[in-house]
């Protein structure tokens, strides 16, 4: 099979006193197939000779470790090239050189242009981020024990102060008194100009303690059996005298205030029931004479919160020459409005239809303005809450990238159109 050499350089050594002895093989010829011809003998080599031979063949393996190494370095380096061209190729935006580029006053002006627009739409974006908006929910009303504050705020221009009155009874006949409960009467010139003042601290008419507003001849019964306890006394004729007198001057009268009422259903009404059926008589001379022309300035059922409408508020309901009773039929919502600072404000909304009935020569009823309420078993929850940072990256994004590529397209289009034109130009 041929010849083949192996040489042992350094088979064993061993350590006698100062000395190393050095087993060195012999060249082994191989002769045929598993027959090995050669022998070994021992030398007996100094430290220092032993040293040698050691750095002389860590030499030789470092000789043939770092082109190894080397070479390994080198395919690293061609692959992180190959790497980075790799992601060179996925830029979206190259870049060019600054000697081809080419800057023009169209596209200057292009520029300006979708920098302004880009900065309007970017302030729009940010105050849309900023505002908050609201969430609304439904529930059952589990409140109890709880009063309804009213606010009223309204107008009689044709009515004096003297004669007006202000009651209020629940669904159960009671009439509801008060103490916390504060009205004001306000005497109006024929201008409308504030002439005086007055106080009710009771809301309930004097001497109406079984009196049903909700059947429309109590009046005129009550009164019957009032006639033996009331005479037309000096005092009498001298009111009777100064609302005659205030009706021809055209005195009006505002009511103000709140009232404080159970949470059940109920009515409050503004009219002319505080006076005796005999003196209203004397004084308006028929019940088509009572002008109950009113403007409703406000009228609400609690605070108002942010973006509530009453829509009863700024009503005007003005009568020529004639009379009646008005009805406004009201559903109360009982609301609660959570600040995104989680400020809760407990109040109510309302919805509202509306009943006019025309007083005839027949009636035995006294014109008034009732208000007759109920409450709705559902509460309404309105939340205010913040748009997400992510939701406003996304739009801002949106708005800016599309701006963006609008004007890249104008000032092409602006460009070529230019060039056609200096072209079509320099031909002639």
């Amino acid at each position: 099979m041929g010849l083949m050499m192996e040489w042992h350089t350094m088979q064993k050594c061993q350590t006698k006193g100062n000395k190393h002895i050095l087993i060195i093989g012999r060249p082994h010829r191989r002769i045929g197939k598993g027959s090995v011809i050669g022998s070994s003998r021992s030398v007996s080599v100094p430290f220092f000779s032993s040293f040698r031979l050691k750095f002389f063949h860590l030499s030789n393996s470092l000789t043939i470790l770092f082109p190894l190494i080397r070479r390994g370095w080198v395919e690293l380096r061609t692959q992180k090239m190959g790497m980075k061209q790799v992601i060179k190729n996925l830029d979206a935006f190259p870049r060019a050189e600054d000697h081809l580029l080419q800057k023009t006053q169209s596209g200057a002006l292009v520029s300006v242009i979708g920098l302004i627009i880009m900065a309007t739409l970017f302030v729009h974006e940010l105050r849309y981020y900023l505002t908050t908006y609201t969430v609304h929910q439904m529930s059952v009303d589990l409140k109890r024990g709880e009063t309804l504050p009213i606010h009223i705020n309204m107008t009689f221009p044709s009515l004096p102060c003297d004669v007006l009155s202000v009651d209020a009874i629940d669904m159960s006949g009671k009439h509801e008194v008060d103490l916390d409960t504060n009205i004001w009467k306000l005497r109006l010139n024929s201008d409308g100009h504030i002439i005086g003042t007055e106080y009710i601290s009771d809301l309930v008419e004097k001497g109406h303690t079984h009196h049903k507003h909700d059947d429309h001849k109590d009046h005129d019964e009550h009164s019957e059996q009032k006639i033996h306890l009331q005479n037309l006394d000096e005092s009498t004729e001298n009111i009777i005298k100064k609302v005659k007198e205030a009706i021809k001057n055209k005195e009006g009268c505002r009511v103000y205030g709140v009232l404080d009422v159970q949470r059940v259903a109920g009515n409050f009404h503004i009219s002319v029931h505080g006076l005796n059926i005999y003196v209203a008589q004397m004084i308006f001379d028929g019940a088509k004479n009572v002008n109950v022309s009113h403007v409703i300035h406000d009228l609400s059922f609690g605070p108002k919160y942010p973006g509530i409408h009453n829509p009863l508020d700024d009503t005007n309901r003005i009568l020529h020459d004639t009379s009646g009773t008005f009805k406004y039929y009201i559903k109360v919502v009982p609301t609660e409005y959570r600040y995104i600072s989680k400020e809760v404000l407990p109040t109510n909304q309302f919805s509202v239809s509306e009943y006019y009935s025309p007083i005839n020569q027949f009636d035995r009823t006294w014109p008034a303005v009732y208000f007759l309420y109920d409450l709705s078993p559902i509460t309404v929850t309105i939340k205010e809450e913040r748009r997400s940072f992510l939701h406003f990256i996304t739009r801002l994004c949106a708005v800016l990238g599309g701006t963006f590529a609008v004007t890249g397209m104008l000032d092409r289009w602006m460009y070529r159109l230019i060039e056609a034109l200096t072209k079509s130009k320099s031909k002639r």
